[in-house]
Parts: structure tokens; C-alpha cells; sequence
């Protein structure tokens, strides 16, 4: 939350076209956030039915698991470039960790990539650099 909402403002003074994908990026995460918290904070815990195991899952796994699919974005964004990596990224989240199936993994990516191209590419018209992989191929 200290990091989205330091991001949110400082980019409150730059100017819009600057500022917009910090805030696009930066609003729903401080949102996110906060409704996350809250919900630790308050929210409650249902009580385990009679004779259920619990199940025991690892903080440790979790937390690298998580940072595996940040680097592997960060990986993808610099080989095959933001418009590339952005609908991939989704896709292969939602199929191998959520475990959707096929359609509604490629209605939501064909979703966002839309989002994405449309907001930044045909409306702003923001130069996104190609990927390294595409420079060393001679494609970009």
C-alpha cells in the first residue's frame, strides 16, 4: 500500500500523459491493497468443519512461487517487449496458476490485451521499445 500510494503521488504533479500509466497501475494496486488488509484485519476465519484436516500450506512456498511469475514478467518485458508480454503473462497465469480453462483464459487475455492496445498504443500513442529478443532476432 506505502509503495502504490507513494507512486499515486508523485505522479499527481507530472503531467497526464506521464502520469497515466503510474496511475492506472498504481489506483486499482492501493485499492487492492486496502481491501486486503482490511480484510485481515477484520474479516473472519470460518471454523474448521467437525473431523476436517487442516490444510498446511507454506508462507515460504507461496512467496517464491509468487516472485517466480514478477521475475518471469520482468523477463518477458524485456525479451519480448510490454504489448508482447502483457496478453502472454496473463494467459499462462490464469492457465497454469488459477487453472482456468481455455476459454475464459483467452476471453480475459484477449480482454486485457484490447485494454492495453487501446489505451495505450491507439489512444495515447505511447512507443513501447520492442523486446531484446526481437532487436537480436531483427525484427525491431
Amino acid at each position: 500500500m506505502l509503495a502504490s500510494g507513494y507512486g499515486i503521488y508523485a505522479a499527481s504533479g507530472w503531467p497526464w500523459k506521464a502520469a497515466l500509466f503510474p496511475l492506472a497501475i498504481g489506483v486499482p494496486l492501493f485499492a487492492m491493497a486496502l481491501a486486503e488488509a482490511l480484510w485481515v484485519l477484520f474479516g473472519s476465519t470460518p471454523a474448521p468443519a467437525e473431523g476436517a484436516e487442516l490444510a498446511v500450506r507454506s508462507p515460504g512456498r507461496a512467496v517464491m512461487v509468487g516472485g517466480a511469475w514478477m521475475l518471469g514478467f520482468f523477463a518477458a518485458i524485456i525479451l519480448l517487449g510490454f504489448p508482447v508480454a502483457v496478453p502472454l503473462f496473463v494467459l499462462l497465469y490464469l492457465k497454469l496458476q488459477g487453472g482456468e480453462g481455455w476459454v475464459i483464459s483467452i476471453v480475459i487475455t484477449a480482454a486485457v490485451f484490447g485494454v492495453f492496445y487501446g489505451l495505450f498504443d491507439a489512444l495515447l500513442h505511447l512507443p513501447f521499445p520492442a523486446g531484446l529478443l526481437f532487436s537480436w532476432l531483427g525484427f525491431a
